[in-house]
């Protein structure tokens, strides 16, 4: 398996790293979350980095695409939700999912599979530009620790097309709120 992983490229690589980034955002921090960041976490001791980069950038994903579409679609959120939006920008970008279930429990129809959608995208892309991460934890934080990401500019580019995947899909599916 390890031979495998090490070797993967193309669509191998891109399937991959779509269903880490899927797995990362469909219950946000839940156990399929947990599974996909302790099957990246296990691969750091065979040097296989590529997975962890994957799931860091699609499980920063979720909270940093919601706090994207609280400012671009303010009248789809309600008051409290665009505060929440504040906050979300901050966990994001500390790799803490979570920070997304407010908005995923207000609407789960709509915000579930749009944050599922840019999680995929950010995993994929990670893997394509072969992005690697050797920190299992910390954010954009691992970004001030020399030689803790591999591919940076790939890996960057991977959080910012999921975050705007995320924050389009929902200001696409999420009807407009009307608050007195």
């Amino acid at each position: 398996m390890t031979a495998w992983l090490q070797g993967l490229t193309g669509t191998n690589a891109l399937l991959l790293g779509a269903i880490l980034g899927a797995m990362m955002a469909f219950d946000m921090g839940g156990p399929i979350n947990k599974a996909a960041y302790t099957f990246g976490v296990g691969l750091l001791g065979s040097n296989i980095f590529e997975p962890q980069a994957a799931i860091m950038a699609a499980g920063m994903t979720p909270p940093l695409g919601l706090a994207l579409a609280t400012l671009l679609y303010r009248n789809k959120f309600s008051k409290a939700e665009v505060e929440a939006g504040k906050a979300a920008w901050v966990l994001g970008i500390s790799f803490i999912t979570e920070g997304a279930i407010p908005f995923a429990a207000a609407d789960p129809f709509r915000v579930i599979p749009s944050i599922m959608a840019g999680s995929a995208v950010a995993g994929a892309l990670s893997m394509v530009f072969n992005a690697g991460l050797r920190a299992p934890h910390g954010g954009i934080f691992v970004l001030f620790i020399p030689n803790a990401v591999e591919g940076l500019v790939g890996y960057m580019a991977a959080i910012l097309a999921g975050t705007v995947v995320t924050a389009l899909l929902v200001g696409l599916l999420k009807k407009r709120v009307d608050e007195a």
